[in-house]
């Protein structure tokens, strides 16, 4: 079997670039773009013009220039890395929409493994999630069409469409003996990055869905309001990554610093000066030292390794879950004049302690899968008081075990979560008498 070729590509109209992107870069790549001290190398430029002019002679169709002239460019792009691409005038302007978090499509992020298309994540709450789409479900074929055989390119395309419009998905998944077929409609998705609610009284939950440009913003309001909701301070906090496919770099950073005080977030490397970057974090964290667990799996990528590394070797959280992707570069979107864009490799990142995730990942504290409880037959459970005829009733009854043992049976890595944060607080608490 061939190694999975991890490309990153978000469905905006079913399409935009996947993975970390370092906006930061965009402005100055953008005045060196035409800019050049590398001689160009003659001999293989008159190879390039007799292919040209080869396939303009002899092709079984015509064929226009640009198309070529594009299509070269693609490949040159493609030849480098799963992730550098180029993008005409359309993909620019989508790939800009997806990072401020409106666009249209099916909401899945993708790869390419073994010709067919693999399904990096589901977004939250958008209809590939609604209509049951996993990750590390492998798409075999687009209505009628089989993928086997098509570029991830090509097959995007097919899945772009109008909002509204419907696209039959046949896909295997593992467990399954036969391939399943799902229909989704496709619709303008917006995403909402952040969301939170207290679990139990003193025990908050964020979910991060994506990283996009506000996203730090948006985190450090949903926390401020969770602590204005409750009754006490902050006891522990559980930050959900899961399926959460990346973003832009600085909103990585900016959510790592939210509860690292000191130190480095993140450092990128790579040939040129200006993708050679520190991020450090700024003394202020949002929780006071409130212990974190963070939840991740397979469908965690780029920008969420980057906050789970950075948690992790600061011994700020315990990181829950299964590994991650392990994507470990960074793009930059370089403008070029004709309003299209080059979407290139141009560093690796590095958490704190100076460890690589590219095909690596962030490996968990504490490594669970996301099981499912089954509930126990009532008949072969024991006997207990409350079960007697005219037993006494209690006063205190706790409507929070009921809503725990729900939560158990919904999400029961999340229930593990909560639960390890209430050792962890018993256990300072216990300290501090």
């Amino acid at each position: 079997m061939r190694r999975p070729i991890p490309i990153l590509i978000l469905l905006l109209l079913a399409f935009t670039a996947g993975g970390l992107i370092n906006e930061h870069l965009v402005a100055t790549a953008q005045a060196e773009a035409g800019q050049t001290t590398n001689t160009l190398p003659l001999v293989e430029l008159r190879t390039f013009s007799e292919t040209f002019t080869v396939i303009k002679n002899n092709y079984v169709e015509p064929v226009e220039d640009k198309e070529l002239l594009e299509s070269a460019i693609r490949g040159m792009l493609s030849g480098l890395d799963p992730h550098s691409s180029y993008l005409d005038g359309e993909d620019f302007k989508q790939l800009q929409e997806g990072t401020s978090g409106e666009f249209g499509g099916l909401g899945i992020e993708v790869s390419m493994e073994d010709g067919f298309v693999k399904v990096v994540s589901p977004i939250d709450d958008t209809p590939a999630a609604r209509a049951g789409i996993q990750a590390g479900d492998l798409i075999i074929r687009l209505d009628d069409t089989p993928v086997k055989g098509m570029s991830l390119g090509d097959a995007v395309k097919i899945m772009r469409g109008k909002a509204g419009t419907e696209i039959l998905l046949t896909l295997i998944r593992e467990g399954e003996q036969k391939p399943l077929k799902i229909e989704i409609k496709r619709a303008i998705i917006q995403v909402t990055a952040v969301r939170g609610k207290m679990l139990d009284p003193g025990f908050a939950y964020i979910r991060v869905a994506q990283f996009q440009v506000n996203t730090g913003r948006k985190l450090r309001t949903e926390v401020d309001k969770l602590k204005s909701e409750n009754d006490k301070p902050l006891e522990g906090l559980v930050l959900d990554l899961r399926n959460n496919p990346g973003g832009v770099l600085t909103a990585a950073v900016s959510v790592s610093d939210a509860f690292i005080t000191k130190g480095l977030v993140v450092y990128t490397e790579g040939r040129s000066a200006d993708s050679e970057q520190k991020f450090n974090a700024s003394p202020d964290d949002i929780l006071g030292g409130a212990p974190i667990v963070v939840l991740v799996n397979g469908g965690s990528a780029s920008a969420s390794e980057i906050v789970a590394g950075a948690l992790q070797d600061h011994g700020r959280a315990i990181i829950m879950g299964s590994k991650t992707f392990g994507k470990g570069s960074v793009q930059t979107i370089l403008p070029m004049k004709n309003n299209a864009a080059l979407k290139l490799t141009t560093a690796r990142y590095y958490t704190p302690n100076g460890h690589s995730i590219q095909a690596r990942g962030i490996i968990p504290d504490i490594e669970l899968k996301n099981i499912k409880v089954t509930n126990v037959d009532p008949e072969f459970e024991r006997i207990a008081e409350s079960d007697l005829t005219g037993h006494l009733e209690n006063e205190e009854v706790d409507e929070e075990d009921e809503e725990t043992e729900d939560l158990a049976s919904r999400d029961f890595v999340l229930y593990e979560a909560l639960n390890l944060l209430k050792a962890v607080a018993i256990l300072n608490h216990k300290k501090a008498q």
